[in-house]
């Protein structure tokens, strides 16, 4: 690969997986699935009876082919359009004749009017077929059999994400069906250049698997160390994204995300222009991003929506308040325990006149009124949505007056922790948030038993644990650390589209440059020659 592979390849450390992938396939296979298909039509109905024994979905339908050669037909109602299957199957092979030797090439090229047939050698290739919604067609005195792409299943229209809405931006989401979400990007890609890899994972569930990535921008080696991470679960199903990110992540014990979790398809699709990688899973409407930095799960994609001066002084605002969210409890019980001399007197007078009826020290206070504010967020997330946020609103106000008026709290003490869950609101990434509302509470143990030392220490560890931290082989910190001026201008300040001349380092090494030089617009001159 050449100088090309500096500072990516070297970073990641490929596990090769072939003996590992081919012994995987083995064990989702019993021996009577690993057979071929017999010349006899007899026994291939009993070898698929006996697999499908107590499937009351699953139709076994034998008809003869044009009332001479005997054949089955076998589907899964629900997964495939019965309907298609009558019109497009049924009726042109029981009214057409037969064509000896050569029936099944006959079958595909004259006498079924779809778009989509496969041939199957395999019993377990005629099941992967039929799970998938394609009726399997099996005729008498042949040793394969035709798989026709009929599968239709209920499926969710396209509707807006609930959980990245956008005053600006496009308002479609990903649903749980993969080809509905493939569809999606292949519509907004439209280049050959953008690849969809499929694999399966699961013994049972047999999940689709598809790696996007755009070919000649991605780096060969990480979709190579993802398709090998992907190829060696072995496990009973595969029911969520987020299931398969625990499998494949660098850092299973950290507290922080290493991939970038999104419903929308215009996310994706920047961050496969930028030489990641998206891991789509079907059944999820979630797709998974990587690599990622820290500062991927602090950008929202109305940054790059709104005009560049708005969108940077968003951005200063969310670190801002990023901060707040983590450290504003803390360094209240931390000054209110330890350091009452950094306190104007003013302003200690009053908050000595509010805690003078309170029984508990100012940890304990903090951690109650923090511990009820997360279970009514939660209780809000859980309960119906018709009744969740009035719920949560109500009972954050009623828990708070009520506790200031027995003497429990402080009223400053409920300011501080209501400012703390509005400042955790602004992180615009859900996993990002959790992570540091998670965070919050060892961070005030150590501010209550250490004072600004245990804050300090505290903020230490967290960045020394950021600077050890890889998403597959990138630097979670970077491009801070290690430094990189010429891509903080996407980072610290989100710079105007017009001078994003290249693409992140770690992610488009193999083609940096994304646009033309000189594509600032230039100022009319008022029509004068």
């Amino acid at each position: 690969m050449g100088k090309e592979t500096e500072g990516f390849t070297s970073k990641i450390k490929l596990r090769k997986s072939k003996k590992s992938q081919k012994k995987a396939v083995k064990s989702l296979q019993s021996p009577q699935e690993q057979e071929l298909l017999s010349q006899s039509l007899e026994d291939n109905e009993n070898k698929f009876r006996s697999i499908y024994k107590d499937c009351s979905d699953v139709v076994i339908r034998s008809f003869y082919i044009g009332g001479k050669d005997n054949a089955i037909l076998i589907y899964i109602e629900g997964l495939s359009n019965t309907q298609e299957v009558d019109d497009s199957v049924l009726s042109p092979l029981m009214e057409s004749s037969g064509e000896g030797n050569d029936q099944v090439k006959s079958l595909i090229n004259k006498k079924i009017p779809v778009t989509s047939v496969k041939e199957v050698k395999t019993v377990a290739e005629c099941i992967s077929e039929i799970s998938s919604g394609n009726p399997v067609i099996v005729a008498d005195n042949q040793k394969t059999g035709l798989a026709v792409g009929l599968a239709q299943y209920e499926k969710r229209s396209i509707d807006e994400p609930q959980a990245e809405t956008v005053v600006r931006g496009p308002r479609e989401g990903f649903v749980e069906a993969l080809s509905v979400n493939n569809s999606m990007l292949r519509r907004r890609i439209r280049s050959p250049k953008l690849k969809l890899k499929s694999m399966k994972a699961g013994k049972y569930t047999e999940t689709k698997i598809v790696i996007a990535y755009l070919e000649g921008v991605a780096d060969p080696t990480l979709i190579e160390e993802i398709t090998n991470r992907v190829s060696k679960i072995d496990v009973d199903g595969i029911m969520d994204s987020g299931v398969l990110e625990e499998f494949i992540e660098d850092d299973p014990y950290s507290p922080f995300p290493q991939f970038l979790e999104t419903e929308r398809p215009d996310v994706v699709t920047a961050n496969l222009l930028e030489g990641r990688a998206a891991i789509l899973v079907d059944g999820s409407p979630f797709s998974i991003i990587a690599p990622i930095t820290i500062y991927s799960l602090l950008q929202a994609s109305e940054d790059y929506y709104s005009r560049f001066l708005i969108g940077t002084a968003i951005r200063w605002l969310r670190y801002v308040f990023l901060l707040v969210s983590l450290l504003l409890p803390s360094l209240y019980v931390a000054i209110l325990t330890f350091h009452q001399e950094m306190i104007p007197t003013t302003l200690m007078i009053t908050v000595a006149a509010a805690r003078e009826q309170i029984p508990f020290p100012a940890l304990v206070e903090v951690l109650m009124m923090e511990i009820a504010f997360e279970a009514l967020r939660e209780a809000g997330i859980r309960l119906p949505k018709q009744v969740g946020s009035a719920v949560s609103i109500v009972g954050a106000l009623i828990i708070g007056e009520a506790a200031v008026s027995a003497g429990i709290v402080s009223a400053p003490m409920v300011i501080v922790v209501a400012i703390t869950g509005v400042a955790s609101f602004t992180i615009p990434r859900y996993s990002a948030s959790i992570t540091f509302r998670m965070l919050r509470f060892p961070m005030i143990f150590l501010a209550g038993t250490l004072g600004l030392l245990g804050v300090m220490l505290g903020i230490i560890l967290i960045i020394v644990h950021l600077a050890s931290l890889r998403s597959f082989g990138v630097p979670y910190l970077s491009p801070m650390a290690p430094m990189k001026f010429n891509e903080i201008k996407d980072v610290l300040v989100r710079a105007p589209w017009w001078k994003m001349n290249t693409r992140p380092h770690f992610t488009g090494e193999y083609n940096k440059s994304r646009q033309a030089d000189n594509q600032r617009p230039q100022p009319s001159n008022g029509g004068d020659e």
